[in-house]
C-alpha cells in the first residue's frame, strides 16, 4: 500500500531537522498502528451500518452514525492511545468540521485521488508543532462505497424516509450529493508526543 508523508505532498513537516522530533522510521511505525486503528473504525462501523439495513432499513440505520459511530471511536481510542474521529468539510455530524490540518489533508488526498491513486489505498500523516507540543497528525480518505449513496447520494435519489429522518436528526446536513469512489471525509487520528 502507497502511503505519502506530507513532505512528498509538497507541505513541509515542521519538525523536519529538530531536536527530538520522531525518525521516520518512528513516524512509519505511528503511521502503521494509525492505517489499524482508522481501518478497525471502518471495518467496525461499516459493518454495523450494514446489519442495521439489513434489519432495520436505511431511516433506522441513521442511528448508527449518529449514536453508534462516537462510540466506536471512543472505543478505539481508548484502546489504541489515539484521538480518532471522522470528519468532513460537508459534514452531517456538527462536530463533524475538520480543522486546519484536517481539511488540507482532505485536499491532499483529493489531489492523488484525481491522479489516478486508489480512493482505499489514500493516506497521509505529519508530526506538527502545536502550542501544546508535538503532535502525530494521521489522515485516512473515506470513499464513498455504494452502501453510502443510501445516505449520502444524489439528494433526489435518496428516499424520502431517509430524507425525512436526515431532516430531523441533522437540520444543518451538508453530506449529500457523492458519487461511488469521492472522498467523503477522513478518518483523522492523531496522538502528542
Amino acid at each position: 500500500m502507497k502511503t505519502t508523508p506530507w513532505i512528498a505532498l509538497g507541505f513541509p513537516i515542521l519538525l523536519a531537522g529538530c531536536a527530538g522530533a520522531p525518525t521516520a522510521e518512528e513516524q512509519a511505525a505511528m503511521a502503521a498502528d494509525a492505517r489499524k486503528a482508522s481501518g478497525q473504525l471502518i471495518q467496525t462501523l461499516g459493518g454495523e451500518l450494514r446489519a442495521a439495513i439489513g434489519e432495520k432499513g436505511p431511516a433506522e440505520a441513521i442511528s448508527v452514525c449518529k449514536e453508534r459511530a462516537p462510540k466506536i471511536a471512543a472505543d478505539i481510542s481508548k484502546s489504541s492511545g489515539f484521538t480518532v474521529t471522522r470528519v468532513s468539510p460537508k459534514n452531517r455530524n456538527p462536530a463533524g468540521v475538520p480543522d486546519a490540518w484536517e481539511a488540507e489533508a482532505q485536499a491532499g488526498l483529493e489531489k492523488r485521488l484525481a491522479a489516478g491513486e486508489k480512493p482505499e489505498t489514500l493516506d497521509t500523516w505529519q508530526v506538527v508543532q502545536t502550542a501544546q507540543g508535538k503532535v502525530f497528525r494521521y489522515a485516512k480518505a473515506l470513499p464513498v462505497q455504494p452502501v453510502c449513496l443510501t445516505c449520502h447520494g444524489d439528494p433526489a435519489t435518496i428516499a424520502e424516509g431517509v430524507k425525512a429522518r436526515l431532516a430531523s436528526e441533522y437540520p444543518l446536513d451538508k453530506a449529500t450529493g457523492y458519487a461511488p469512489g469521492m472522498i467523503r471525509g477522513i478518518v483523522s487520528i492523531q496522538r502528542p508526543l
